[in-house]
């Protein structure tokens, strides 16, 4: 096969194209050059989007003997990546913007770039497997559960799956240094990118507050008392408790957390941890990677990258005959076996039947 092997300069990348190489594709590679300016993010960087990276994905290239390219997809990153992240925290939500990157940028612009270039598939360092069953490929949980990436690739369709290569599922993270530095690889102990890529410092609230400025408003009790007051309600999200600038105990004495946050009125509403916890969830533009269940059918829910599964109900998928594999935007609705806190909208909820992954949607309210 013709493999566009997606280098973003680290070891999991760097180790997926050589996999690709040794199983006797033909291997391309490509850096996606996703910040306006690369430059500014040169010391101290957190994410995968800095000059160094670039550079450190082609040296990898030049010992695998393999054509290496880079695509500037900053645009549509800034588009689809930044400007919706700033919008869903304007408008009281959370959202996750290493799904969004996977669904827009890394198995849309590119994949479907690679697919009008004549490649068959795009080969990345994600950790998550790919089994092919009864009904399709299957997206199934990494071997290595803290590097499990299945959650923010859930979003993928049927089709976007049988175009995607792997390589890492089946290998635990020390053991992909082991094998880079076996290679002569010297990506093979550069630390992993963390937190948001577009956020060099990390200070997220930062970030908006730029962006969105200054929206004085109250902070509130569940009886619509005056607890506090903010900056902007945009810079909190649901089971948030630091930085609260509460000025009013508790009645009770306990902390108080972010129930939710309102953005018409600018209002973020705080109450205590028991009234964070929800036993219901309901999500939109849900996607399938597997065959819709029954209602009633016992399946899990994740709603963190690196949260716990509870073990949950489908309680209904609103569109799509049972059983047959679709990708139309339909709703959801779950219940779970036991509460999980701090849900917020905007989130993505990703249902899990063992480690194969089912389905995601994008969460619309809890209960």
């Amino acid at each position: 096969m013709r493999v566009l092997a997606a280098m973003s300069g680290g070891v999991d990348s760097a180790v997926a194209a050589a996999r690709a190489v040794d199983a006797g594709h033909e291997v391309v590679g490509v850096h996606l050059a996703l910040a306006r300016n690369p430059s500014t993010l040169r010391a101290g960087a957190r994410g995968c989007c800095t000059i160094e990276d670039a550079g450190d994905a082609r040296r990898v290239a030049d010992v695998l003997g393999i054509p290496f390219y880079v695509w500037d997809l900053a645009e549509r990153f800034q588009q689809d990546v930044i400007d919706d992240f700033v919008a869903e925290y304007s408008a009281g939500r959370t959202p996750n913007p290493c799904v969004r990157c996977n669904q827009k940028i890394k198995f849309a612009a590119l994949l479907d770039k690679a697919v009008a270039l004549g490649f068959d598939a795009v080969s990345t360092g994600h950790y998550a497997q790919l089994v092919d069953g009864p009904d399709g490929r299957e997206l199934h949980r990494a071997v290595d559960d803290g590097k499990d990436q299945s959650y923010v690739l859930a979003v993928l369709s049927p089709e976007r799956l049988a175009r995607s290569m792997f390589p890492l599922g089946d290998t635990r993270k020390e053991d992909v240094r082991a094998e880079a530095a076996e290679r002569g690889l010297r990506v093979a102990s550069k630390p992993d990118s963390h937190d948001i890529c577009f956020i060099a410092d990390g200070d997220t609230q930062g970030f908006l507050a730029k962006r969105l400025g200054e929206q004085p408003g109250r902070i509130v009790d569940t009886a619509g008392e005056t607890v506090g007051e903010h900056g902007g309600a945009y810079g909190f999200t649901v089971g948030q408790r630091r930085g609260l600038a509460i000025g009013r105990p508790a009645a009770d004495g306990k902390p108080r957390y972010v129930l939710s946050i309102e953005p018409v009125s600018n209002t973020v509403v705080v109450g205590s941890a028991e009234e964070l916890k929800v036993r219901g969830i309901s999500g939109a533009e849900a996607t399938w990677c597997a065959p819709v269940p029954e209602p009633g059918t016992a399946l899990s829910a994740q709603v963190r990258a690196h949260g716990r599964a509870v073990p949950a109900r489908l309680v209904s998928a609103a569109a799509g005959a049972a059983g047959s594999v679709q990708t139309l935007p339909v709703t959801v609705d779950v219940e779970l076996d036991e509460p999980i806190a701090g849900v917020a909208t905007g989130q993505t909820l990703v249902l899990y039947r063992g480690t194969q992954v089912v389905g995601s949607s994008t969460i619309s309210g809890t209960r």
